[in-house]
């Protein structure tokens, strides 16, 4: 698929924003890209950002029951249009953009070796979780009860304590790094290290998690490749 629609993860699911043309055609755009991958979507709770966009029951219905179909939750739409703002409470879905405004402070989009990349410029707190369709950049501290599951690597420049998830997609080539790693659950594809207690003694030195004959090793993070 070529035209693919921004993402970003937050504490309650994920932000998806949706611009302008046909709407069939949207939302056949977004119901290919969950099923493209549909390991990072599989039980998400999304909310639909559309814009100016206006909406009538039927169609927010129709999309409600093919996320559905899809294991997605829509937990809530933004609009800008205060009749379809409407139409979205009476199914049920919450259309307050103060839930979102934040947890999507200091996150911003970015470019890691050519492909999509997320920054966000802050600690991530307990309770948050980030969950994004490419890298992972933090500027700051993931502390524990907090998780970032990425298709891509994760960089954590500061101390990872919380939970750190790479390439869920199945990618064996992704990494986690960090300036302290001592994580509750890691995890790089579909093997795990971690009983949700520090899984690794903690060394005062930049380190990087790999996948390598099976199994998660631990080796020292050459910062100057990334």
């Amino acid at each position: 698929m070529t035209n693919r629609l921004p993402i970003k993860g937050y504490k309650d699911g994920l932000l998806i924003s949706v611009g302008d043309g046909e709407w069939k055609k949207v939302q056949k755009a977004l119901i290919d890209q969950i099923e493209e991958k549909e390991e990072f979507f599989k039980g998400a709770k999304v909310t639909l950002d559309i814009g100016e966009r206006s909406l009538k029951a039927a169609e927010l219905g129709t999309l409600r029951d093919k996320l559905s179909e899809q294991g997605v939750t829509l937990f809530a739409l933004l609009s800008q249009s205060a009749s379809t703002e409407a139409v979205a409470e009476t199914l049920g879905l919450s259309t307050h953009k103060s839930v979102l405004r934040g947890d999507t402070a200091g996150i911003g989009k970015a470019v890691l070796g050519g492909e999509s990349a997320i920054l966000i410029r802050r600690t991530l707190r307990s309770g948050h979780s980030v969950k994004y369709d490419g890298h992972v950049i933090v500027a700051g501290d993931v502390n524990p009860g907090a998780e970032i599951l990425a298709t891509g690597s994760i960089y954590v420049w500061g101390k990872l304590n919380g939970s750190a998830s790479a390439g869920i997609d199945g990618s064996v080539s992704e990494v986690i790094c960090s300036l302290q790693l001592n994580p509750q659950i890691l995890r790089i594809a579909n093997v795990n290290r971690g009983t949700g207690k520090s899984v690794i003694k903690i060394k005062k030195r930049p380190e990087m998690a790999v996948l390598k004959d099976g199994e998660i090793k631990i080796i020292e993070w050459d910062q100057k490749s990334v």
